[in-house]
């Protein structure tokens, strides 16, 4: 038995690039955006307000409807600009209120959630861009209050503060009630699957070829990494297939994604052609101080796993917290069980493999998805009811060559409850099967 297939995938010349993915998880360049959008909108407004003194003079000789509406006007812009710099304070807090709950209850890992939250980076960009576009406002005032010398009148640049402002509080009434579902377990853990069935979508929608990965050429030189330390985020493909091709070489890289880096370690084994430097190597290699969702199927369930092993901690004692881990592991390998496992292969222009990415194998998901969450939950019947439940359905559906697998598993999951459990009756309801973990028990039994 093997479980190493060929994965027919073909990434595209123009493959998903890490840049997107790097823009989400910076939190400046919104901010700065909404800032720079600002301040082009505070020079447009300005203009159109001297535009509008202009028509008044035009038309009725005077513009001393407009100078009336100037002071009121500069109250309300002097009030929102002042208002909103403390509304900034506000939403700033609940973000860190939010973090520091996040990470205390559920797991360090989904504080990314919060980071790349779109809605969190478009509040508090709003704000900002509320707050800047109010302060040139003001520095746009007129002394004086003679009608005669008045050039401009904020009217435009007024309107459209007012309505920055209901934007603002619109997003912010948005964000508060995202923010609170952010807190519940059951959300996190859905959007934490949710990345991780794009991910596994994403390999899907690839066009299928056949031919399989180039056997190793006359020679083969092992590069080692000399860029910086940390866990391997994402990989440059593209860049990479343009450096092999120049080369005239097939990059076989070493580590897989989610791999820790440091100087020296292996990266790629170059097959044929002129080595390209370690450098060039590295470049197409982004490391960081932790994992991302980019191409890293494993930490979708590194997530949901440390999830489970924390609320089955002695502190916290939530094995339905776990349950509810167990429920989108289960799903996640439904939508796996039949999959290829082997290596991704990537083509140049002229369909000459360029490089080769190893991917886990089907055992080695399966010993992520199961083994610590039976090792820390086998005391708790609620949770390994759950897993004989998960174990069972993926048996019942998946190829015969990933059976076996499955079976040592629930072996495992029986010699573990056995260890905690010492009465037969007790281990025999522990080691029923419950979608629920401990639920209405129904009869299965006709069920195909």
């Amino acid at each position: 038995m093997t479980d190493r297939q060929p994965v027919r995938v073909r990434l595209r010349h123009r493959p998903i690039s890490p840049l997107r993915e790097h823009l989400r998880e910076a939190f400046w360049l919104a901010p700065l955006l909404a800032c720079l959008g600002a301040v082009l909108l505070a020079g447009v407004a300005d203009r159109l307000d001297v535009e509008l003194v202009d028509e008044a003079f035009r038309v009725d000789g005077n513009a001393a409807d407009l100078v009336s509406f100037a002071a009121a006007a500069k109250s309300v812009v002097a009030t929102v600009s002042s208002a909103m710099l403390t509304f900034i304070g506000v939403v700033f807090s609940i973000s860190l209120v939010s973090l520091q709950m996040a990470a205390s209850q559920f797991s360090p890992r989904v504080l990314r959630l919060y980071v790349r939250s779109r809605l969190t980076k478009a509040t508090f960009s709003a704000c900002l861009a509320t707050f800047v576009f109010t302060l040139l406002v003001q520095l746009g005032y007129e002394d004086t209050t003679d009608p005669a010398k008045v050039t401009t009148v904020p009217v435009v640049s007024t309107l459209v503060a007012v309505l920055l402002v209901l934007l603002s509080l619109g997003l912010f009434v948005l964000y508060v009630q995202a923010t609170l579902r952010l807190l519940r377990v059951p959300y996190v853990i859905d959007r934490v699957t949710n990345e991780s069935l794009d991910i596994i979508g994403h390999y899907r929608r690839q066009a299928p070829e056949t031919g399989t990965a180039p056997a190793d050429r006359a020679h083969t030189i092992t590069l080692l990494h000399e860029g910086r330390s940390g866990v391997l985020r994402d990989v440059n493909y593209a860049r990479l297939v343009r450096l092999a091709r120049r080369h005239d070489t097939v990059l076989h890289l070493v580590p897989t994604i989610g791999d820790f880096l440091t100087p020296g370690t292996p990266t790629v084994r170059v097959l044929g052609g002129v080595p390209p430097r370690p450098r060039r190597i590295a470049s197409a290699l982004n490391t960081g101080v932790d994992r991302t969702m980019h191409q890293d199927l494993g930490f979708g369930f590194r997530q949901l796993v440390d999830i489970a092993i924390r609320a089955l901690s002695p502190a916290v004692n939530d094995p339905t917290t776990a349950v509810q881990s167990v429920d989108r592991i289960h799903q996640l390998l439904a939508a796996l069980v039949g999959e290829p496992f082997d290596e991704l292969v990537c083509r140049d222009r002229g369909g000459t493999i360029r490089v080769v990415q190893p991917v886990p194998t089907w055992q080695g998901v399966i010993d992520l998805a199961f083994t610590e969450i039976r090792i820390c939950g086998a005391g708790h019947p609620q949770l390994t009811r759950r897993l004989a439940a998960a174990l069972d359905d993926l048996l019942r559906i998946a190829p015969e060559d990933r059976r076996p697998v499955l079976l040592v598993q629930r072996d495992l999951l029986a010699l573990a409850v056995a260890d905690h459990v010492p009465d037969p009756q007790n281990r025999a309801f522990a080691l029923t099967p419950d979608h629920q973990g401990i639920g209405t028990a129904v009869n299965r039994a006709n069920v195909a």
